[in-house]
């Protein structure tokens, strides 16, 4: 057994708006990968780069619907990384709206894993309220958001740590 997390929330914009805001890289880099971008548009069967070096698997994509991707999420004892899966559901609500799901698996189960899914969470978490404050609003909730990100290094751990 592994691993897993889940988020979810609305977004008050139709499933076909809210998917092409992950699928379109150029859209994608406005509110989450936004050091270093998305190199390509999610497309099945394709491996794209986020935030410069980071490469990311599509392996299932239904238009307006799901989104499956495999990429290095994982991190063990000797700080090797490993494949996750995370899975996107973009769910069109009866009021013109969207409920995205976004899960992720295949953690270990051991501490490295158990801090991974810990980070994970609170990344996909802060993804999902980026999302919506773009698609809804235009607005990108990430500028000045990390550290890190204002020196032009994408966020792995959070920088809160750094200042206990």
């Amino acid at each position: 057994m592994s691993l897993a997390i889940r988020v979810g929330g609305r977004v008050g914009r139709p499933a076909a708006e809210v998917f092409d805001a992950v699928v379109n890289p150029k859209k994608l880099s406005s509110y989450f990968t936004t050091v270093g971008g998305a190199s390509a548009p999610l497309v099945k069967g394709t491996t794209v780069t986020w935030w410069k070096d980071a490469p990311v698997e599509v392996i299932d994509l239904v238009q307006d619907e799901l989104i499956v991707l495999r990429w290095d999420g994982g991190t063990d004892a000797d700080n090797v990384r490993y494949k996750t899966t995370v899975e996107m559901k973009f769910d069109a609500l009866d009021d013109g709206g969207t409920m995205v799901t976004i899960s992720e698996n295949g953690w270990r189960e051991d501490d490295p894993g158990r801090r991974g899914t810990y980070l994970n969470c609170e990344g996909w978490s802060n993804m999902l309220c980026c999302m919506k404050a773009f698609v809804e609003y235009g607005i990108n909730l990430r500028d000045g958001m990390f550290l890190s990100e204002m020196r032009g290094v994408p966020a792995e751990a959070p920088d809160y740590e750094k200042l206990s």
